[in-house]
């Protein structure tokens, strides 16, 4: 039997050991990936990555998975994982077909969509994009591994893989860069170090997971359950690869490979912003899951929705603070002054994640309720606008104008789910936004009040200023949010969990 309480401890602890990794070693060795292949290769590979994954939709099915396989293991029915994942590997391998159509399709229609680039680069981008089309043709039908181990609540072994992704591709780019290769080099080692992550989550799922995936299998009606469920969210995918996903396209289309390389930097940031306070999200589906079958949810999953979301928020807080005081001068010693516009971009983008990434647990939850439908209309709603005021302000404003249109999109997008979680969960939606929203962000603007004060009084000279400012930042915030954050009763908890330690 697993140890749910250890899975998700260690699995946290493991996830941010892996995020960790990826940020420090991004830190270092991006700058110096860009100087090796170039400023222009650099916008080619971001382009391309973000093209490909733009036709990575799992249709639904992803989620599809870790809900019903929750489910069932709720009910203890191993019989009907077991032909559920006979149904959907089948509908995998169809889908998969179909992607590979499409992916040769447009490859005959690159010279057409992306017009500002130069006959040389276009040249370099079919090369990459037949590299990275390739593996995600092959990689596309074992994105249900994740699901199927998170819904096992393996989480060590979940998050471990992506401890081994990272260091294995970071080692791997180093050593290929090193021995002279460039751009091409930098995408094969993509798809290498993928296949690898395949293998070793196969044999885990052998190991660990008692499965017998049943081919012959076939019903009607859970198909058409699975359609209804997963139709929805492949609209709530697809619309948000209106945002991050479709921007390079789009400044490829209004603007230059330059501006790429920029919005590059703002989306590999925001990237691990996003990474760092979401470490955590999936872990919670077998639990929520239980919640409902148990008929728990009016006693259980508003005090769940506003510990994490709380804790969630101070991640995101921290990151926000903490980049508003000392971005800009990273942003210069980091890269240089020609990525200056990223600091505005990077700030833009990352402050609505305040606002998002703490309603996870609500996200969940409407998934486990199979209402999914609502969260796609307004996911939808957001990616429109996003596309049509990038489409303008990316062409008027370049790099700032897309993060601007992101920005905007982003804020309605939380101002929806946040009335829509309240009509249809029933939760106390407007007790979250004063005990998370408003307690928690005294904290950041104190934060960012005495660092701006800060930057007045010492001048930014070097990495070692940089480091004592970002210590500093980091005491203050933890300082405030101790103290104007946290309610009474969870400052008492907190001190009864130290004295149990001792």
């Amino acid at each position: 039997m697993v140890d749910t309480n250890k899975q998700i401890k260690t699995g946290a602890v493991i996830s941010y050991l892996s995020i960790a990794i990826n940020i420090l070693a991004g830190f270092i060795y991006t700058p110096w990936m860009i100087e090796k292949i170039g400023k222009g290769d650099y916008g080619l590979y971001t382009l391309a990555n973000s093209l490909i994954t733009l036709f990575l939709v799992d249709f639904g099915l992803g989620s599809a998975i870790s809900r019903y396989i929750a489910k069932y293991r709720a009910e203890r029915r191993q019989d009907k994982i077991d032909n559920f994942l006979g149904i959907v590997y089948k509908l995998y391998l169809i889908i998969d077909a179909v992607i590979l159509v499409a992916l040769t399709v447009l490859f005959f229609f690159i010279d057409r969509i992306y017009v500002k680039l130069t006959p040389d680069e276009l040249e370099k981008f079919k090369v990459v994009y037949l590299i990275s089309a390739s593996f995600a043709v092959i990689n596309f039908p074992f994105v249900t591994l994740n699901g199927i181990l998170n819904s096992y609540e393996e989480f060590i072994h979940l998050k471990f893989a992506d401890v081994i992704y990272r260091v294995l591709l970071i080692a791997m780019t180093v050593v290929a860069l090193l021995m002279g290769q460039g751009l091409y080099a930098l995408v094969t080692v993509h798809a290498i170090v993928g296949v690898i992550i395949i293998a070793y989550k196969l044999i885990v799922l052998k190991r660990c997971v008692d499965l017998k995936i049943n081919w012959k299998y076939s019903d009607r009606s859970l198909c058409k359950d699975i359609f209804g469920f997963s139709i929805w969210v492949t609209i709530s995918t697809l619309a948000q690869r209106l945002v991050f996903n479709i921007t390079p396209s789009i400044l490829g289309a209004v603007a230059n490979s330059a501006a790429i390389a920029v919005f590059g930097i703002v989306t590999t940031i925001e990237g691990y912003a996003y990474t760092f306070t979401t470490a955590i999200n999936g872990m919670f589906m077998p639990r929520i899951s239980r919640i409902y079958e148990q008929g728990h949810e009016n006693e259980e999953l508003m005090p769940l929705l506003m510990n994490v979301g709380k804790f969630q928020y101070a991640l995101n807080g921290l990151i926000v603070a903490g980049f508003a005081v000392v971005g800009k001068a990273f942003i210069n010693l980091w890269m240089d002054p020609t990525y200056a516009d990223a600091y505005y971009g990077i700030l833009l983008v990352v402050i609505p994640g305040l606002f998002f990434n703490s309603l996870q647990i609500a996200n969940t939850a409407m998934i486990v309720r199979r209402k999914v439908n609502l969260q796609a209309w307004i996911n939808l709603g957001m990616g429109i606008i996003n596309v049509v005021l990038s489409l303008f302000l990316s062409r008027e404003f370049g790099v700032i104008g897309a993060c601007v249109s992101i920005f905007i999109a982003y804020m309605i997008r939380a101002v929806a789910l946040l009335s829509v979680y309240k009509k249809v969960l029933k939760l106390d939606m407007t007790a979250f936004v004063k005990n998370c929203y408003v307690r928690m962000s005294i904290p950041i603007l104190v934060t960012v009040g005495l660092g701006i004060l800060m930057n007045r009084f010492i001048a930014d000279n070097g990495w070692l200023v940089l480091c004592g400012k970002g210590i500093a930042v980091l005491v203050v915030y933890a300082l405030t949010i101790f103290v104007f954050g946290l309610t009474r009763n969870e400052r008492k908890t907190i001190f009864r969990m130290k004295r149990r330690r001792k």
